[in-house]
């Protein structure tokens, strides 16, 4: 097992090394809208998993997930390359891709929140011309002086008879 802190120091360097070389060295068009995202490497640091996303050419078009999985696979042995003569450790670790939900999810999340904003918001609405089912104040009324001293005076009143 190697220091934690040490396999997050190379996982950092290995994302920078491929980002790098995807923006730079590689020149597969598939891979012009790839972003790296985030990379972990196991503690051993044989296996590297880097995270990305794609994005589509324009702001309305879809992303092209499967051609960047595939430019991604076919450049996997020369970003391994990369990666081995930047980090110089012993063992050059495997690179596996994984495309990251993250923005999904996060785009799904907001989604949720709308919806339960607008529903709070009908809620307000509803709540406005509503009127209590009961009485105006359904709770008892704290006790007054005058009822404690009635409780002394007829306790009072059982130790004498």
């Amino acid at each position: 097992m190697v220091d934690p802190a040490r396999a997050r120091k190379l996982a950092k360097r290995i994302g920078t090394i491929v980002a790098t070389a995807i923006d730079h060295e590689i020149k597969d068009p598939r891979l012009d809208y790839v972003t790296v995202t985030d990379t972990k490497v196991t503690n051993d640091l044989h296996d590297a998993t880097v995270y990305y996303t794609v994005r589509g050419e324009k702001v309305d078009s879809a992303p092209d997930v499967e051609a960047a999985a595939a430019g991604l696979e076919k450049a996997k042995g020369a970003l391994r390359s990369k990666v081995g003569a930047g980090t110089g450790v012993r063992f050059t670790p495997t690179l596996t891709f994984v495309a990251d939900t993250v923005p999904d999810t996060a785009r799904h999340m907001e989604e949720l929140l709308a919806r339960a904003r607008a529903a709070d918001i009908e809620v307000a609405k509803a709540r406005e011309g509503a009127q209590p089912a009961g009485d105006a104040d359904p709770y008892k009324e704290p006790r007054t002086v005058a009822d404690d001293e009635d409780d002394v005076v007829s306790s009072d009143a059982r130790d004498n008879d």
